[in-house]
Formats: C-alpha cells, sequence, structure tokens
C-alpha cells in the first residue's frame, strides 16, 4: 500500500501541478529518504520537469537531460505540493522548492525513497526489472497467463510478483480473485489459460474502478498531492471483509496467511480444485 491506483492518482497530480517547473532547492530531512544523498540535491537544482511517468507502484518526474527523478512511495510515503517550505508534517523527509510552489516527501514509516536514473526509452533504467503493469499499453495479457501457468506455486504469491505483472499488492490481489471467482491456494499450473485471462483481465477492470475513485484509503497514510483520501475502500468485495456475508452469495468470507500475507475470499463463490 498504496498500490497501482493509488501511485497512480498521484502521478496524474504531479502531472499537472509540475510539468514545466523547475528544481530551485532540494533539502534531504532525512538520509533514507534520497539514495545518493550528497548528490541529489546538487543534480537537481535548476533541472526542469518535462513529463512524468509510472510503472507499476513506481512514479517518475521526466527531467531535461534523459535524466529521471524516481519515487517510490512504499508503505507510506506521499507527495505533498505546497506553498510553503516549511514541513507539513513531523514526518516531512525532502522539501524540494520549485519556482513558485514547494513539493513535499512526507513518509511515516520512512521505507519510501527519491532517486535518480538514467532513462532509455522512455523508462528508468533502475526500473528495468520490474513488469509492465494491469494498465501498461504494451501488457501482453495472454503472455502474462502462460507464465502464470507456468509456475507450479499458488496463485496469489504469483500475483504479487512484482517480475510477472507489476502494481498489484494484497487488496488488488484479493479483489481480482474474488471477481474471478479464484481461489488464492490454487495451484497455478492447474487453472486454464482462459482462466488466467480471465483474472487479468477482472484485475484490470478492479485497477480502473479504484482508480475512477481514486484509490484506496484506509487511513491517513494515503493521501493524493492535494491530501485528499480515496473511497474505493467502500467497494471492496473482499479485502477486509472477513466474518461478513460474501457479497455475491452470502457464504461468510474467511481470512488465511498465504505466502505470508493475509487473504480474505468466499469459500463458496471461490473454491479450490
Amino acid at each position: 500500500m498504496p498500490e497501482l491506483p493509488e501511485v497512480e492518482v498521484v502521478r496524474r497530480g504531479l502531472d499537472r501541478l509540475l510539468v514545466g517547473h523547475r528544481f530551485v532547492s532540494v533539502s534531504v530531512l532525512h538520509p533514507r529518504a534520497a539514495r545518493s544523498t550528497e548528490a541529489l540535491a546538487p543534480r537537481l537544482a535548476g533541472r526542469e520537469i518535462c513529463g512524468t511517468g509510472r510503472r507499476g507502484k513506481f512514479l517518475w518526474l521526466v527531467l531535461d537531460g534523459a535524466e529521471a527523478l524516481v519515487i517510490h512511495l512504499r508503505m507510506s510515503g506521499q507527495m505533498r505540493i505546497t506553498q510553503t517550505a516549511r514541513p507539513v508534517s513531523p514526518h516531512t523527509r525532502i522539501v524540494a522548492e520549485l519556482d513558485g510552489l514547494t513539493v513535499q516527501f512526507v513518509d511515516q514509516r520512512t521505507f519510501g525513497s527519491w532517486s535518480l536514473s538514467e532513462l532509455v526509452d522512455g523508462l528508468p533504467v533502475t526500473l528495468a526489472h520490474i513488469a509492465p503493469d494491469l494498465l501498461d499499453a504494451s501488457l501482453d495479457i495472454r503472455g502474462v497467463a502462460k507464465h502464470l501457468k507456468r509456475g507450479r506455486g499458488e496463485l496469489k504469491p504469483a500475483l504479487l510478483n512484482q517480475g510477472i505483472v507489476s502494481g498489484i499488492g494484497n487488496i488488488y490481489a484479493d479483489e481480482m480473485l474474488w471477481r474471478a471467482r479464484l481461489h488464492p491456494r490454487q495451484t497455478r499450473s492447474h487453472v486454464s489459460p482462459h482462466r488466467l485471462t480471465e483474472l487479468l483481465l477482472a484485475g484490470q477492470d478492479v485497477m480502473r474502478d479504484a482508480l475512477a475513485q481514486g484509490g484506496t484509503s484506509f487511513d491517513e497514510l494515503y493521501v493524493n498531492v492535494n491530501g485528499e483520501s480515496g473511497y474505493f475502500d467502500r467497494s471492496l468485495n473482499a479485502y477486509g471483509k472477513a466474518g461478513l456475508p460474501c457479497d455475491r452469495c452470502g457464504t461468510e468470507m474467511v481470512k488465511e496467511k498465504i505466502g505470508g500475507r493475509g487473504s480474505t475470499y468466499c469459500p463458496h463463490c471461490q473454491r479450490r480444485y
């Protein structure tokens, strides 16, 4: 958390407000927030923001000179646009002053980061190992379905593997499995390519629905660039629903740990076969 929809909401906000602006100065307030801390501030000063990009849970600002500022929000990172350089939170880790506005990177758990990377064919080289995500125009859904089927493990952990398809976290994995009526423990190789394709298409629908509602916010850790929360949590059918009746059949939803992650599903609608 945040996952693909939340990161895309943030990217759109940054694209609308930052493109065309230049960095004036950057202050790193916590060393873990910036990789190569000593080099980040001087390398950003004077650089123009020419565009934005995203792959999976990563986003970046396109800079002049074929370079990108890669931003990983991780568990609790926020990109806040303000009119003041005074930290908006005790968890503000980076303050970047631009011509006319300020960007503050707030990260309560201090897992997120900013880093610079060379751009090659529009993608930061440091993200070359990250697979296309469910909303990427280059995604080959049938190819991903074949990749999923080749594995012998359980289905849900494979969905969380950012090297197979990116951007899916615990929330949206539960939601797409519920929509596709597939059990999270189902062995990948036992699912037909057609059903796996249906799963990925369901995932695309989930992502688009979540994006339309500003993403999912359970607490103040995820907000958009204006500090506003998303409200897709009101439309969730699986995640966080343990002990409640299934929205489709009324059976009590169950939760168990799968691949080290809590997973909620309907034992009637999502039977393991």
